[in-house]
């Protein structure tokens, strides 16, 4: 077998098919074999069996059998999966990473196209605000009003005071009571 021929589609196809084809072939036979050896040893009887032995004897024999035939099963199974898995990581690796590229390009120039977009109306809200007439255009926000200075003498004459009339106290101080200073 010329191992480079093994490195390409068609020589490993050709390999994983012969190797399939021989284990399930082998499969076939263990099971056939599983299926004589149990019957055939279910209707031998050997000096001093019980009631069930010849039966659980035959099932013990056979069951290896059995084994045999699914790890020949799996291992069809998996020269099937090692085609599969070499024409997936392999060779339509270059395509998928070149399908990958091109959508990773489309997605960077949509956000790109967006980010301008959104630029460009930014700079022609400004440039339209900018250059609307003193009056108010329609649609825009009124100025706002200068603000009323409120003198620092006596801040609470100017609102009205609460239930009670009484005015509220100045300083943290009043609070306490004053102790004997001396």
């Amino acid at each position: 077998m010329d191992i480079n021929a093994l490195f390409t589609d068609e020589g490993l196809r050709a390999f994983t098919a012969t190797v399939r084809d021989q284990h399930v072939r082998d499969a076939q036979q263990y099971g056939q074999i599983a299926d004589i050896v149990r019957r055939r040893l279910e209707q031998t009887p050997i000096e001093g069996d019980r009631w069930m032995s010849k039966k659980f004897r035959a099932w013990k024999v056979s069951r290896q059998l059995r084994a045999m035939q699914k790890a020949s099963g799996e291992a069809a199974s998996k020269a099937e999966a090692l085609y599969a898995t070499y024409v997936n990581e392999v060779l339509a690796l270059p395509q998928r990473r070149a399908a990958a590229e091109a959508k990773k390009l489309e997605r960077k120039n949509g956000r790109q196209a967006a980010v301008g977009a959104a630029v460009a109306k930014s700079l022609d809200k400004t440039v339209t605000s900018l250059n609307a007439p003193q009056e108010q255009a329609p649609g825009a926000a009124g100025q706002a009003r200068p603000a009323e200075f409120v003198p620092p003498d006596n801040p609470w004459n100017q609102w009205p005071m609460a239930a009670g009339g009484e005015r509220p106290t100045s300083t943290i101080n009043d609070y306490f009571a004053k102790g004997e200073q001396g």
